[in-house]
Order: C-alpha cells, then structure tokens, then sequence
C-alpha cells in the first residue's frame, strides 16, 4: 500500500461474501482508479475505453466480474496491459479459478479464497444497513425484533446480499405503524427470505464440494453427516448425481465387505427414480443409512487398479501355453491346452497349476480386508490356496 500498487488478483467464493465490495474497497483505499466490467456483458470495446481512461491516468484497477468467463479475445487483448502493469486486474468469480480460469490469466495473478460469513457478520452488517440513512434503511424507522434478525442472518446461509434483500423487501413492503416505526417480525422476515436459506448450483464447483463431502461422510461412515450432504444435494434436485454417486459408493467403498450393498443400492435408485421427488428422499434415506453403516472394503478395485497398473506398464507377459484357446484343429500341435487341469475333476474344484504369466507368476494383487463376513470367508478361502500352492 505504501507503493501505491495492487497486483493483480482473483476473488474466488460463493455468492455474496463481498468479493466486488472488496475489490473496490482496496481501491478506493489506494487512491487508484477503478472501472467494475462484466466478462460476459461488457464487450471488448468496453475494455478498450477503460485501457484509454488508465493511459490518462497512469494506472487504474479493472474489476472484472464473472471473470470466468471471459472469453478468448478480450484475454488476449487484455493480457499485454496487464503485463506492463497498466491495468490492474481484480477479477471477481463463484467458481474455483483453477477449473475455469484460463491458465494464461491464473498465473499473472494472486489467488485469494473468500468464504462463507457467519451469522454474527451478517447481523452486524444488517444492523449498519439498518441505521444508516445515507446508503441504508435509516430513514425508514426500522425495528426488527430479534427472531427476525436471527432468521435473516440464518436463512442467507452466508449470503449477505440475500439477507439485505430480504431485509430491503421486508422494509419497503410492511407499513409503519402509528408512531412511524416499521415493525418487522419473524413471519415477515420468512416471508421475504423464502428459497433463501439453501443456495446450490448444479453446475457449481460447490455441488461437487457437496457430492465430494456426501461421499466421503459415507465412506467414514459417518451417517448424520451423509443424510446432511444428501438433504443438500436433494433440495438442489439432483436425483441423478445421487444416483450415480450411490452406486458407485457401493462398489467402491463398501464391496466385498458387503457385496448385496450394490444391488440394494441399485433398488433403491430404481424406485426413487419411478417416484421421484419427494417420495424419492425415502429409498435414498435407506440406501445412504445402509452404505454409512456398512463394513468397508475397497479390496477388490484396488486389486484391479493395481493389475493395471502392471499392464500398463508392460508388465504382463504371455498367457500360459495349458490356458490358451485349443478349440481349433491344430492346437494340440502348438501345444496349446495340453497340459491344461480341469479344476472340476480334482477335489474342491481346485487343483494347483500356474494361471498369470511367467513374468508376473508370483504376483498377489488382492489383499483381503476382512470387515464383513463375507470377505471373511473369502479371506479363508483365499489363505488357504495360497498355502496349497506353496507346499
């Protein structure tokens, strides 16, 4: 600040946590010039102007709302002004600037995380808005009782620009009573905030946060947590992600551990998927209860993932000459199947003989994790021809 100087930033985080007031406070706060653009609205002309206006001043600060969007031609014309410093860019975005900012821009700047306010920043600065008479409601008379406080400050969930909203709606839409006070109460206070209290984009890096923290809630099974995320992802409206995220849960976190979870959790989005909302959330709640409690085992993928990981990596050598195709004339020639035991002749249905190849013959992908009965008694199994195989 002594300098005189901001470098360029972006202001990333979820709706109304004053990412734009920011950007002009540090400003204002300088002395700098600062024109506010719309990546999507404003086009390059606009950008053109705002170049002209910082060469008659020497510097100016571009604050660039939406800047996720902003498209290839005015980056490129922007880009050049950015480097010898003429403009200084704060861009303003919901998303995470690592998903969908141009790498190109990302790195020119610093990259700073606002949050969600809490119910306590919120109330303060509903009260600012409140008795000032300058920018706010202060001519107004406003008296909001305490439940309603509570209420606006809870239901913005973080949001302060839905809860000066919903407090602007409630001032100008309750008549003053004799003495000219606007009185607002809890019930006008739901009135005027309804929808707000749960904000979730679809598309969002936030409903992937969600879905990532619904996963994970279930995997540590943790069940209050799960049905939370789930309540989230449920007042979005998202059957499919649920869905999907469900049944790959099954598989991948609880598998062999429980092996009828895939199938029961397949059911259940089948039949919510018949329902649909809001008779859905019942068959989900089963599922996710079902899953959170569930012995856990990712066993069985991991074996996979790590055989190819060997293929991959050309590590897999020739099949072995008894397994290979000898359903054809000449085979036996080739020496193909020859040799080959018919596990169905011996006792148990098991005879020892060789199945990976040469290279990899001693290799063991599966590690058994034993937390359910069923992979128990796999575990038994699985010893107990290990054992045979090496006498």
């Amino acid at each position: 600040m002594q300098a005189n100087r901001l470098a360029s930033m972006i202001l990333f985080g979820p709706p109304g946590t004053g990412k734009t007031s920011m950007a002009m406070a540090l400003a204002k706060s300088l002395g700098i010039p600062f024109k506010i653009l719309n990546a999507v609205t404003d086009k390059k002309k606009d950008m053109e102007i705002a170049v002209e206006e910082a060469k008659m001043h020497g510097q100016m600060v571009l604050i660039l709302d939406e800047v996720h969007r902003l498209d290839k031609a005015k980056q490129d014309f922007l880009l050049p002004h950015l480097e010898t410093n003429l403009l200084t860019l704060i861009g303003c975005t919901t998303s995470n600037p690592y998903h969908s900012i141009n790498p190109a821009i990302r790195s020119r700047c610093h990259l700073f995380e606002l949050y969600r306010l809490g119910k306590e920043d919120i109330k303060e600065a509903l009260n600012l808005a409140i008795t000032d008479e300058t920018e706010g409601l202060g001519e107004l008379s406003l008296e909001v009782s305490n439940d309603a406080m509570e209420h606006f400050a809870q239901a913005a969930n973080g949001d302060l620009r839905a809860a000066l909203n919903g407090l602007e709606l409630a001032a100008y839409s309750t008549p003053a009573d004799q003495e000219g006070t606007v009185p607002i109460t809890l019930a006008t206070a739901e009135d005027c905030m309804q929808k707000k209290s749960f904000s979730h984009d679809k598309d969002g890096d936030a409903h992937y946060d969600v879905l990532s923290a619904f996963q994970k809630s279930i995997r540590g099974s943790d069940v209050n947590a799960a049905l939370h995320y789930l309540g989230r992802l449920i007042e979005a409206g998202d059957l499919d992600s649920i869905a999907r995220r469900l049944v790959v849960i099954a598989y991948e976190d609880i598998g062999l551990a429980n092996p009828q979870a895939g199938p029961r959790a397949i059911a259940a989005v089948e039949a919510a998927e018949r329902l649909g909302f809001p008779e859905a959330r019942i068959p989900l709640s089963v599922a996710v209860s079902e899953l959170a409690l569930s012995p856990k085992s990712n066993s069985a993928y991991k074996a996979l993932d790590e055989a190819l990981s060997d293929i991959r990596s050309g590590n897999s050598g020739e099949v072995p000459l008894h397994l290979k195709d000898s359903h054809y004339k000449g085979a036996n020639k080739l020496g193909r199947g020859v040799e080959y035991k018919y596990p169905h002749n011996y006792e148990n249905a098991w005879v020892n003989q060789q199945y990976l190849p040469d290279t990899i013959k001693h290799k063991k992908y599966y590690q058994p994790k034993g937390t359910g009965k069923f992979e128990q008694a796999m575990k038994q199994v699985y010893e107990k021809i290990n054992q045979q195989k090496n006498k």
